[in-house]
């Protein structure tokens, strides 16, 4: 199948194939919304940003160690144009691929990846379990607790937020908003009234 641009559904009938998990399925559709809201926040493609944000991960669950590689192999394999491969494989860089991000668009995503996670453990705890009534300084006063989200590479964050040239509490502020618009779908919605 060759694609001009993929739409949403060929996106999620492509990421279902190569995913069962509901945890990454909820964390593709956090960074959707996140790269939904940031495109529509810089005048961009905001088909394409959530298109790139919600199949970033396309290979993790089969392929964990080739992370990356595969999704660029499977992409390419499908027909897809080769700004939304390199946009997908830059979310990577350092860890897994040595693709540097270049333009807004893939600076965002490899920014707002690790941060959504952070994000929905934070909110998580909160006693509303929702990311409705949340607001940056609740993610950044666990911020230094190692333990927890320890999963989440605080360094990749930063160096994604100096990429962008934005403060730490901007592009979780940021993350935060893109979230609310996907609370359901992602679990977050919990019961602010709590």
């Amino acid at each position: 199948m060759s694609v001009s641009k993929p739409t949403r559904e060929e996106a999620l009938i492509l990421f279902r194939k190569y995913n069962k998990s509901d945890s990454l399925f909820r964390h593709a559709l956090a960074v959707e919304a996140v790269m939904k809201y940031m495109a529509r926040k810089h005048g961009e493609d905001e088909e394409m940003w959530g298109v790139i944000g919600l199949i970033h991960d396309l290979d993790y669950e089969m392929y964990p160690e080739q992370h990356c590689t595969m999704t660029e192999k499977i992409l390419k394999e499908e027909g897809w144009p080769e700004d939304y491969i390199r946009a997908v494989i830059s979310h990577g860089y350092g860890i897994c691929s040595d693709t540097e991000p270049r333009s807004l668009l893939e600076k965002t995503l490899f920014a707002v990846d690790e941060l959504t996670g952070l994000v929905t453990t934070s909110a998580l705890v909160r006693p509303s379990r929702s990311i409705l009534d949340m607001e940056a300084k609740s993610v950044r006063k666990k911020w230094s607790d190692k333990r927890f989200a320890a999963g989440v590479d605080r360094d990749v964050i930063e160096k994604g937020a100096a990429m962008l040239g934005a403060e730490l509490n901007d592009l979780i502020t940021d993350t935060i908003m893109g979230m609310r618009e996907a609370a359901e779908e992602i679990g977050l919605k919990g019961n602010p009234a709590a």
